[in-house]
């Protein structure tokens, strides 16, 4: 049977993970800094501030935080150079660009500056929002200034250090240059040209002599802006896991006796780390390659239609909405063939890239695009062997060889999310909380 998954996010996962941390979850914070955040922990929360979880029932009472109410502590966030988290490895910086805390400081500030947008209203931290995941848990696909519509959902940036493919068609291949894409791209941030950013940063006068500080008198440029921005996305590395502390550390405790029946699938018949590798001494649970899984295939290439279509129409809300309806508002989707639009092979279409899987719980939806909303039903795509031929029997020439149907039952997919559930990094809350200390530009001046 072929799956079809509804183009809604299901808010139970956040009933799940919308929890307060304690200081304890927080145990990689700096000494200086503990008092500091435990203080900040009841403003810390994973998942979208406007939590909306239980609005349809008659009981519902908001749980809502205040944009303003968010405060933080500036975190230590160098130390990860040369003291990665339990599980990862060193982290790669270019010779060109070696780390200091001057560049981090600057790039942070300008990864939540909405000022380097054509309109003042959007930043990178608008689609990479910290407590949502370094991604955005509200929206299948990234919305840029304008309410314009990306193709793509707002992939993760947690550990971003270590990847030398990047987005998801992997057109890029370095953090130093990345960052020029989203800031002209018309359905991003929109700026008309690389000098027209580098004129703005320019002639803000809370940006006089950072970069130049930064960059030993170097003012801003198209090299400079990237190295800053690189910086502070090359320390937003999360480790030390339950899985690493039960793997790497050997603490047999660490996970659950079913996560660890998890891992043998994952290791095994799910063939998961076929793609999402483990390592000796460390993990990134990625193989860095592209992959056709049959997703981007079955949505460019799906003729039927069902009747009716589940959609999130208030906050909270769902209805299914009839596709007639449906087809009169809004734009028809855009087509995506993946890789082959770098390389224009054809044995490239619907390829994408392998995402990491650390942190994985607190990053959905998932996949390229969006469209599936919670783990189990990511775990039944792979179990059906993804999507080998549309419904007038097309077939998905280019689909990897790894994907297959897998066999498992519905006990063994459990297993496998308690596994997935293990690889949340024990610094999350320190990241957000260094977010939250961040200014994100004074745009009504300026």
């Amino acid at each position: 049977m072929i799956l079809s998954f509804p183009h809604k996010l299901s808010l139970c996962l956040f009933a799940s993970l919308s929890l307060y941390f304690n200081t304890s979850q927080a145990a990689d914070i700096s000494p200086n800094n503990a008092q500091q955040l435990a203080a900040t922990n009841n403003s810390i929360r994973l998942g979208p501030g406007d939590s909306k979880v239980g609005y349809e029932s008659e009981n519902y009472a908001t749980d809502s935080r205040a944009i303003e109410a968010r405060k933080g502590v500036k975190a230590d966030l160098i130390r990860v150079i040369n003291t990665p988290p339990l599980g990862l490895p060193n982290i790669p910086v270019p010779a060109d660009n070696p780390i200091t805390e001057h560049k981090i400081d600057l790039g942070k500030k300008l990864f939540f500056d909405r000022r380097l947008s054509i309109n003042n209203t959007t930043s990178c931290a608008i689609c990479h929002i910290p407590d949502q995941g370094f991604t955005n848990n509200e929206l299948e696909k990234a919305v840029g200034v304008e309410g314009r519509l990306g193709r793509r959902n707002a992939p993760t940036i947690y550990n971003t250090a270590y990847l030398d493919r990047l987005f998801h068609d992997s057109r890029e291949h370095a953090l130093e240059t990345l960052v020029w894409s989203p800031l002209l791209a018309s359905n991003e941030m929109a700026m008309t040209s690389i000098g027209h950013v580098i004129a703005k940063i320019s002639k803000l006068p809370d940006y006089q002599g950072l970069f130049e500080q930064a960059f030993d008198g170097q003012p801003a440029g198209i090299e400079t802006v990237g190295q800053a921005l690189a910086s502070y996305n090359r320390v937003l590395v999360s480790g030390n896991s339950p899985f690493d502390r039960w793997y790497y550390a050997e603490e047999p405790n660490a996970i659950s006796d079913q996560a660890k029946q998890g891992f043998k699938l994952f290791t095994g018949k799910a063939l998961c780390s076929t793609c999402h590798s483990i390592g000796k001494d460390a993990a990134l649970f990625t193989d860095n390659k592209l992959h056709n899984v049959g997703l981007g295939f079955f949505r460019s290439m799906s003729v039927a239609k069902p009747e009716k279509e589940t959609m999130l129409v208030a906050p909270g809300l769902y209805l299914d909405v009839v596709q007639s309806f449906r087809n009169t508002v809004g734009l028809k989707p855009l087509p995506d063939v993946g890789y082959y639009e770098v390389t224009q092979n054809p044995d490239d279409r619907w390829k994408y890239r392998t995402p990491s899987l650390r942190n994985v719980a607190l990053t959905a939806p998932y996949m390229h695009d969006g469209s599936i909303n919670d783990l189990e039903s990511v775990i039944a795509l792979y179990n059906q062997g993804g999507f080998s031929q549309n419904e007038k029997g097309t077939l998905n020439k280019t689909q990897s060889h790894i994907i297959k149907p897998l066999g498992l039952t519905e006990q063994e997919s459990k297993e496998l999310v308690a596994f997935l559930n293990t690889l949340n990094g024990d610094n999350v809350a320190e990241l957000i909380s260094d977010a939250f200390a961040t200014p994100v530009g004074d745009t009504i001046s300026h």
